[in-house]
């Protein structure tokens, strides 16, 4: 049997950090659906993942050699309040795994049982919502986003209960690290600076090596965290993608995305959209993306305060000069992106003039999100080209889907007049379909996969991953899966599973 060698690392740190304990077994275990790539991108034999010893192993009834099962301990704000202990509640951490490449990640069990850290929870996952997952893990990580991965998807054989009962399922997610702001937010609000300390100086170890050789390194920490998440959000406002629980125990410092709960991806371009059940606020909406990541780096911040200096106050001033520095970061970020999006040259400076008007266009004409910059992708193609049809980077054309309503005849002149500006235009023009993609998990699509898989049936579910893990070739035959959805379709609201 092909399995990887196991370190654990985080377990080494000690008893602050974690409790050591074994998943909870489940009577009867199925796989529903295995990511072969990441399997071998991690060293591990897909077959044998599929056997039973493997399917054990991904539903928490087996241990593989090395590994050192844990849950760990963070705390965080939620909705804006902090609860000084949160913890892994229904994820169990089974260790580590290096690449061929020497990149490091962690296997982690979704839906593994209770652990410490539960707060009276069953520690237990739906289906649907480890479905919801894979499939938006696994297209954020196509659409270039970086995030969490999924190995692998199985059913548990057993019930839980939420509003009723429903079929349990366990997923093995990856990510380079499962660290949050909200694991700092712990050893500060406790006052633990020895843990602190040993905490900030693993994750540089682990994630930002180069601070460790500069005279300031929790503020070069600080500095690589900020701008990781400011690239992050930028690329999730491009996309349209609303995380919907931007808590500070779910903001990784790696900077990846991480708890695909209540998320969704817009249909109709809507900046105050909300999807999240328990976001009665819209604290969490789309447009507030932005200032929220920019609130939990200044959280970050207050947490390394006593390793910056012992002088509270020049501590507060370096901290200060970096978190005054997040706008910039995200602002320069969003709008490179912005600018790719309309087939621009990231330096041209009418980019973001032309970008912000657009938005406002979406929006009033209540505009298709996705489908809408798809076919500005075709057009800039039929400008370049001078024929219509969007030409073979793209594949066949969306304008069956989505054509421009008459208010854009202005806006869409002045594109191309700033297009035929020297410099102005992208050197490379199929970058505008990469950043295009026409396929999304449209949220009545995750939907329709999770109410088939229920009933027994995942080719609803394959067929979606199939398209949102190739998510830039459109093809006439796949029309279902780009199209926004029929009122009748449109889902207005998304549950964590918890």
């Amino acid at each position: 049997m092909l399995i990887p060698e196991f370190s654990n690392t985080y377990a080494a740190l000690g008893a602050s950090f974690s409790t050591a304990l074994e998943p909870t077994p489940v009577p009867s275990p199925e796989l529903v659906k295995l990511n072969d790539e990441l399997a071998n991108l991690l060293g591990f034999e897909p077959a044998d993942l599929a056997s039973e010893k493997g399917v054990n192993m991904l539903a928490g009834n087996e241990s593989f050699e090395g590994m050192a099962p844990l849950a760990a301990v963070y705390a965080g704000h939620q909705f804006g309040q902090f609860n000084p202990q949160l913890g892994d509640g229904r994820a169990i951490l089974l260790g580590e795994v290096v690449t061929s490449d020497k990149a490091r990640f962690d296997v982690q069990l979704k839906g593994a049982g209770q652990t410490p850290y539960s707060r009276g929870g069953d520690g237990r996952a739906p289906l649907g919502p480890v479905l919801r997952e894979y499939l938006v893990s696994e297209a954020m990580h196509a659409l270039g986003v970086p995030s969490t991965r999924s190995l692998a998807a199985v059913t548990t054989g057993e019930l839980v209960y939420r509003e009723e009962p429903l079929h349990g399922a366990v997923l093995t997610r990856v990510a380079s690290s499962h660290i949050r702001i909200g694991t700092f937010q712990y050893f500060a609000a406790k006052g633990m600076r020895d843990e602190l300390k040993q905490m900030a100086d693993y994750v540089i170890q682990r994630h930002y090596p180069e601070a460790a050789h500069t005279a300031q390194p929790y503020v070069e920490l600080l500095i690589g965290v900020a701008k990781n998440q400011a690239s992050l959000i930028a690329k999730w406002q491009q996309l349209g993608f609303i995380h919907g629980v931007m808590n500070t125990d779910n903001v990784l410092l790696s900077g990846e995305t991480i708890d695909y709960g209540p998320c969704a991806f817009l249909d109709v371009f809507n900046p105050e959209q909300v999807f999240s059940s328990i976001d009665r606020g819209g604290r969490y909406a789309y447009q507030n993306q932005p200032s929220i990541a920019h609130w939990n780096i200044m959280n970050f911040a207050q947490t390394l305060l006593p390793l910056i200096d012992e002088d509270t106050e020049k501590a507060v001033e370096s901290a200060q000069q970096v978190v005054d520095q997040f706008q910039g970061h995200y602002q320069t970020a969003y709008q490179e992106g912005m600018n790719r999006k309309l087939g621009l040259a990231s330096d041209c400076v009418a980019g973001a003039a032309l970008s912000d008007s657009f938005l406002v266009l979406l929006a009033e004409g209540q505009c298709d999100f996705t489908l809408a910059f798809r076919r500005l992708s075709e057009i800039f193609h039929e400008t370049l080209s001078g024929s219509e049809g969007a030409g073979a980077a793209g594949g066949d054309s969306v304008s069956a889907l989505f054509e421009f309503p008459a208010s854009f005849a202005d806006w869409l002149q002045e594109w191309k007049q700033v297009l035929r500006e020297p410099g102005c235009a992208s050197i490379n023009p199929t970058e505008i379909f990469k950043a295009n993609p026409v396929y999304t998990p449209r949220n009545h699509l995750v939907e329709k996969a999770i109410l088939e898989g229920y009933q027994g049936n995942y080719q609803v579910f394959e067929d979606l991953l199939t398209r949102v893990t190739n998510p830039t070739m459109f093809n006439k035959q796949d029309a279902e899966y780009a199209r926004a959805p029929k009122r009748e379709e449109v889902v207005r609201q998304t549950f964590c599973g918890t």
